[in-house]
């Protein structure tokens, strides 16, 4: 496909399911909820679930509801008032939604999550089954960050994050991240008049970082940083994503008609099944390995497994299990896997060969530190930045 000539009406003809994320800055206005685009938003959704797509909303703006029906000018600093307007404001926030699909004759459901659901194997896996079990009773899921109980541990940080995690969970077709600016620019369109707007980005690398310069408003939490850093797990795991203007009116009937808005964030070549994307993007790790350039190159051109001779130092503590990342000499990240062995074992075998492990333990379960089974290469060593640079996210 050659995606700088992409065809918009043939890829949306082929878009079963979709994650549509809605951000604070469409949603509210100076005095509450702004009921003419959550009546917009809903109605098109509706349409679209007529016509048999699979629709998950992912809704923003429990805070900035709270905070307006509080008749506060800014959000409180302490976390118990921060999570006290998020439960008065969520509340509302889903009642107009309810009062709003009702009206279109659908049925919506409630569903608050924390990053703690999502590393949670068990309870990833049944968070799916029941958001897979209201699309198939042509519910709509709306889903937004549990703020009323999330602490610093378990806090998933964004709502573009958080439609990415929700995205690679039920494996769509598609994430649509509406916002209140027309995509990606090449400079700031707010400051700068000579700004252009960026229609396909084939390939997300430091450069596309350098220009997505995070304006976070006064009721949001997230900029236009943080919504690449959702394309780039999306699309690394074969997703799609589309970050446009949610205040456009028929905005998501026009994208399914084919019009070219926004910017389209191209996938990668190939699908991640649905355990990789849970070891990628939604483990925190645990620890750390820096491996030589034979392993990089072993791990990312052949798809073999992470060997105890390929790696050089081991930071942090860890279980056998626990998530670690692995970065290249330079510094660079290249991606996360489950190892077989803790910390203080893969320390005594770094640099060997599999067959000395028996050796240096006293007995050799495997043979990888990490089996390619478990391990997620998530970007490719030549595309990351050098040691010294921005590390990836």
């Amino acid at each position: 496909m050659n995606l700088k000539r992409l065809h918009r009406k043939d890829f949306f003809s082929t878009v079963e399911r979709v994650v549509v994320k809605i951000g604070s800055g469409v949603l509210t206005k100076e005095s509450g909820l702004n009921l003419k685009v959550v009546e917009s938003v809903s109605r098109q959704i509706c349409r679209l679930m007529e016509t048999g797509v699979e629709v998950i909303l992912v809704s923003s703006g429990a805070m900035a509801t709270g905070i307006r029906k509080m008749g506060f000018s800014k959000r409180p600093d302490e976390i118990p008032k921060r999570q006290a307007i998020a439960a008065i404001g969520q509340a509302g926030l889903i009642l107009e939604y309810e009062k709003m699909f009702d009206r279109f004759g659908k049925k919506v459901a409630q569903i608050l999550l924390t990053a703690e659901d999502l590393s949670s194997r068990v309870r990833y896996l049944n968070a799916r089954n029941t958001l897979n079990t209201l699309v198939s009773w042509n519910v709509l899921p709306i889903i937004n960050e549990n703020d009323t109980v999330v602490t610093a541990e378990i806090k998933v940080g964004d709502n573009d994050n958080l439609s990415a995690a929700i995205a690679l969970l039920l494996d769509a077709d598609l994430l649509i991240n509406l916002t209140d600016i027309d995509g990606l620019y090449t400079k700031n369109p707010k400051t700068e008049k000579d700004a252009v707007l960026i229609p396909v980005v084939t390939e997300i690398d430091a450069a596309t970082e350098a220009i997505a310069i995070g304006l976070p408003g006064t009721l949001g939490t997230g900029g236009m940083l943080t919504k690449i850093t959702a394309a780039r797990k999306v699309t690394a795991a074969g997703i799609p994503m589309i970050i446009t203007n949610g205040a456009r009116e028929n905005v998501l009937l026009d994208l399914f008609a084919g019009e070219e808005l926004g910017t389209f964030f191209a996938p990668g070549k190939e699908k991640m099944n649905s355990r990789k994307c849970w070891i990628a993007f939604n483990l925190k790790p645990k620890g750390q390995l820096m491996i030589d350039e034979g392993a990089s190159n072993a791990l990312s051109m052949q798809g073999k497994s992470l060997l105890p001779i390929g790696v050089k130092q081991v930071t942090g503590r860890f279980n056998v299990g626990d998530p670690v990342e692995f970065f290249s000499l330079s510094g660079a990240r290249l991606g996360v896997g489950l190892v077989n062995y803790n910390s203080a074992d893969i320390d005594r075998i770094k640099g060997l060969k599999s067959a000395a492990i028996a050796h240096v333990l006293g007995s050799k379960p495997y043979d990888e530190v990490v089996h390619r089974d478990n391990l997620v290469l998530t970007v490719k060593p030549e595309t990351v930045a050098p040691q010294g640079g921005k590390k990836e996210p």
